[in-house]
């Protein structure tokens, strides 16, 4: 009887999650926003997989010759102040930012559910010290975090994504721990321990699907914070290193040319806006999607 029962509330939970994922891209296809964002985004994937291969010149090649030279038919976006073509760079450099912004986030985020899920079910002295671990984490500037650790690591691309990773954990731990205290309570996760199953299957297989809501929107809207860090982190000379092309570097190698030559600047700026704004729109969009409370009037 039991096992018929459990055999049957799989099966209209299986049906009604395929009704909801079907109500969720029909509404997200609704939201302005949320397409902005994900034709932004698309396109910048795109780049990312095929710029490196169809990029005119070397993006690392010199011509001092031709240093901070106006956009041309030869060179779409100018050169910089060493003759490397910029439309080029910012070609290779997509492929680099979008690898920093999702493996970074993809990290944290990992690390900050398993200890969100440990924090908001068990509770007790487990939670205070995750807790209390992950405040004293937020209580520094995300910047100046990751610009303290950077610091303390040295100056690399690998130390710039540990450094953010590490930024992104007290943020998800939160987020799924406040999530996880107000599942737990509910009744269907009562009758699944009452018949017998463990801590893991319930979190994992009980708690964690119905938590993903808030999770996929910080997520998308972390990748556009990690992004501008990591652009940062990169200008101040702690990133990426010459003559790597990533953006915020080439932003930092231009700044004292922006009067004489402002597009050395200006291409990776729009550049770094335009991700950035993808993502955000997308995170937005989503946010009026899943969150129901927000459509409120």
């Amino acid at each position: 009887m039991s096992q018929t029962a459990v055999k049957t509330t799989e099966t209209f939970n299986m049906r009604t999650k395929q009704l909801q994922w079907k109500t969720f891209f029909i509404s997200l296809l609704k939201n302005k926003m949320a397409c902005v964002g994900t034709v932004i985004i698309l396109f910048f994937v795109l780049i990312a997989f095929i710029g490196p291969t169809v990029a005119p010149h070397n993006p690392t090649e010199t011509n001092m010759l031709n240093r901070s030279e106006g956009p041309t038919a030869e060179h779409w976006f100018g050169t910089d102040n060493n003759g490397r073509d910029i439309f080029s760079r910012i070609l290779h450099g997509a492929r680099l930012t979008l690898y920093i912004g999702l493996l970074s986030v993809g990290i944290g985020a990992l690390a900050g559910i398993i200890l969100g899920l440990i924090s908001g079910y068990y509770g007790r002295w487990i939670d205070t010290v995750i807790m209390r671990t992950a405040d004293v984490l937020l209580a520094f500037p995300g910047i100046l975090l990751a610009l303290a650790i950077v610091s303390a690591l040295g100056p690399s691309l690998n130390n710039v994504i540990i450094a953010l990773s590490i930024y992104n954990i007290p943020i998800f731990a939160r987020i799924v721990r406040a999530s996880t205290l107000e599942v737990r309570k509910l009744e269907y996760v009562e009758s699944v321990r009452a018949l017998g199953a463990g801590d893991g299957k319930i979190i994992f297989q009980h708690i964690l699907p119905n938590i993903t809501s808030p999770i996929i929107v910080q997520a998308t809207l972390q990748i556009a914070v990690s992004i501008i860090s990591a652009a940062g982190l990169s200008f101040l000379g702690l990133g990426a290193q010459p003559p790597i092309p990533e953006w915020g570097a080439m932003l930092s190698g231009g700044r004292n040319y922006m009067w004489n030559a402002p597009h050395i600047t200006l291409f990776p700026g729009l550049a770094i806006l335009l991700v950035v704004l993808g993502f955000n729109l997308l995170g937005d969009g989503l946010r009026d999607v899943l969150d129901p409370r927000t459509n409120q009037s």
